[in-house]
């Protein structure tokens, strides 16, 4: 049995160690600028239900309902990239929120730009940690330290400066956080 939770292990911290490194190594190419554009159409409304539908079995576990209002939203981008960013706020908005709590995603466009929100009922984030939320490496949560590497929402942010969009973090006003992301509409 001991053998069991050291193969466990090892795979768990194998897999974090791999997650860092690929984090480190995208962090260091958008820096660089060393991202190929690869630039197509796609509809931003069906990869973050993509996204959504990967993180199934983490909002499942913890009986998060999902209220979801996604408006038809075509983008012109690199797709691969792009995932990043809803694949971690939407993460981070179950692994912070409370057990049996909702999340409320939002897309909604107009011919200037896509707005993205993500609001959970969580515990919400402190004034101070808000202040460095898209640092590299921080993590205001210490109780889930073994569930990241502080490098996400860096990465998120490196990603939205790179389409020259904007991204911000506040607290709601009762419980929860919202995470709001603004990109330029697709221009053809």
């Amino acid at each position: 049995m001991q053998q069991q939770e050291y193969v466990e292990k090892i795979l768990f911290n194998t897999k974090r160690l791999s997650e860092l490194v690929g984090n480190v190594l995208l962090l260091s190419k958008i820096d660089n600028q060393a991202i190929p554009k690869n630039e197509k159409k796609f509809r931003l409304d069906e990869q973050i239900r993509q996204s959504i539908m990967q993180l199934e079995t983490k909002w499942t576990e913890k009986d998060i309902e999902l209220d979801v209002e996604l408006e038809r939203t075509e983008f012109i981008g690199n797709a691969t990239l792009l995932i990043h960013v809803w694949d971690n706020l939407i993460n981070n908005a179950i692994k912070f929120n409370n057990h049996g709590g909702t999340v409320k995603l939002r897309l909604n466009s107009n011919a200037d730009r896509v707005t993205f929100s993500i609001e959970d009922n969580g515990p919400g984030v402190s004034e101070d940690a808000i202040k460095h939320i898209f640092d590299k490496f921080y993590q205001a949560d210490s109780s889930h330290r073994q569930e990241g590497n502080g490098l996400g929402l860096a990465l998120v942010k490196r990603i939205v400066d790179l389409y020259e969009g904007d991204i911000k973090a506040e607290n709601l006003p009762d419980t929860g956080c919202r995470f709001k992301v603004v990109l330029p509409a697709m221009q053809e």
